[in-house]
């Protein structure tokens, strides 16, 4: 870049900085800025589970049992293939949310642009990978035979879309960096409708089968990651995206996947050992598979409150400790953090109330329904302690410090879950054991983490 360009940059920035304070949370009331960034969050999150369940409900009403279970196997393997690449965006997005904390307009134009140069290639690079190993990993995973064609066919329609999933990813990382939660909320709210819209058309009403239920999602991911990069590269502020300019800074590139690759890998690390749980799942039958499914999809409402705290929490520490702010980092993480277990724990109560009647709603066979809900009776209760690992993870990931909650849930939620289940199962081989892996393995990873938080000092010595 020559010195004329760079002086244009700079004047950018300076005007990009007016423009774009509102979306700074470095000064003004902390409660206020992070319930206003978290409450978009919580509404996107709702209607991007809206979105994943969509598919198992329609399915489980309008095609049966064992369409249900080929669709209910798909959480595991397709958080293993696409847990890494959502690492890396992470990474990303803490980076970009330091520069623009810091008012480094030019080194956050350089980051912004070399993540969707990442996100590009990240996309086609998966949508291969999933397309050839979907057959592979459901067969390890013990997929029950009589709904293993349609379970391969599902996923690799599903992966056809994994551009679309991984730019979009991108793209909301980037505006959520900068404190922008409301324009992913709408694109997502469109999205998802056209994708339940969709789902009766071609299930419902066309009869096409369980493969058109992916093929909706596929459509409606191409449509929100659009959405997404062309607001992004219609906006006038300093975070604009200039498809000119869309290539690899290789020290950015290091930068980013240095932040990014830590918890990449834990994302993949912690879908492997889901994908060994699932296995387990498997052993007991579709019946099974499918009430486990089922409760997947309503656990996915239960975190809404928990990822919404998360993101919110990382854009937050991200942001002030780029500008110094230590003591709004303090009392941010306690505000955060208390309201996310609060919230966390409420959710789980009302599911565990209501789980017999959430459950029949994808699929009223008795055996079905016995499955989820003694799931369900688990783990729910248990909510607070996810939420609370969760929020510590998300400060420790938002001060640069990634490498921590890598090893802390690689450990507790992989090793030792992992461990626990293949030695519990062969004694007692009852499926509530493997329930009981979750709740365990959050309490340990909580008590670590709060450990390392008192005792470190990771505030102010952020990376």
């Amino acid at each position: 870049m020559n010195q004329t360009n760079l002086t244009e940059n700079q004047a950018k920035g300076r005007g990009g900085h007016t423009r774009a304070a509102a979306n700074r949370m470095t000064s003004g009331p902390i409660g206020r800025q992070i319930l206003s960034f978290a409450f978009p969050l919580f509404l996107g999150n709702l209607f991007q589970q809206l979105y994943n369940t969509a598919d198992s409900l329609i399915v489980g009403n309008f095609i049966g049992s064992n369409a249900l279970a080929a669709v209910s196997s798909s959480g595991s393997l397709i958080f293993l293939m696409v847990g890494f690449f959502a690492g890396i965006s992470a990474g990303a997005g803490v980076v970009i949310a330091r520069y623009f904390g810091a008012k480094d307009s030019m080194r956050m134009e350089r980051a912004i642009h070399t993540t969707v140069a990442f996100g590009l290639v990240a996309g086609a690079l998966l949508m291969l990978l999933g397309i050839l190993f979907t057959p592979f990993i459901l067969r390890l995973m013990g997929t029950p035979q009589e709904v293993l064609p349609s379970s391969v066919l599902y996923f690799r329609i599903y992966f056809c879309g994994s551009l679309a999933f991984v730019l979009y990813n991108i793209c909301v990382g980037i505006m959520q960096s900068v404190g922008d939660s409301r324009h992913p909320l709408y694109y997502l709210i469109f999205s998802s409708v056209v994708n339940v819209v969709l789902d009766l058309a071609f299930v419902a009403v066309l009869h096409l089968g369980v493969g058109s239920a992916a093929a909706a999602t596929v459509i409606s991911q191409f449509l929100s990651a659009a959405l997404c990069l062309f607001r992004l590269t219609r906006v006038e502020e300093e975070y604009r995206v200039n498809l000119r300019r869309v290539r690899f800074d290789m020290p950015m590139l290091k930068e980013v996947i240095r932040n990014g690759l830590p918890t990449g890998f834990q994302n993949s690390i912690i879908a492997l050992a889901n994908v060994v749980v699932q296995s387990n799942i498997n052993a007991f039958g579709k019946m099974a598979v499918a009430g486990c499914g089922s409760y997947s999809k309503i656990e996915g409402f239960g975190f809404l409150p928990i990822n919404c705290f998360v993101m919110a929490l990382t854009t937050f520490i991200s942001q002030n400790l780029g500008a110094k702010e230590y003591e709004r980092v303090k009392k941010g993480t306690r505000f955060g953090i208390l309201c996310s277990v609060s919230i966390a724990e409420l959710t789980g109560i009302v599911i565990y109330l209501l789980a017999p009647y959430l459950i029949a709603c994808f699929n009223s066979d008795p055996e079905v329904v016995a499955f989820g809900v003694t799931q369900a009776h688990t783990v729910t209760l248990f909510y607070c302690l996810l939420a609370y690992s969760h929020c510590l993870a998300a400060i420790f990931r938002g001060a640069g410090h990634s490498g921590v909650p890598m090893v802390v849930m690689l450990v507790c939620w992989c090793i030792i879950r992992v461990s626990y289940i293949t030695l519990m199962v062969h004694f007692i081989p009852k499926i509530g054991v493997i329930f009981w892996a979750y709740p365990l393995t959050w309490s340990l990873s909580g008590i670590i983490f709060t450990i390392y938080f008192f005792k470190a000092d990771w505030m102010h010595n952020p990376r």
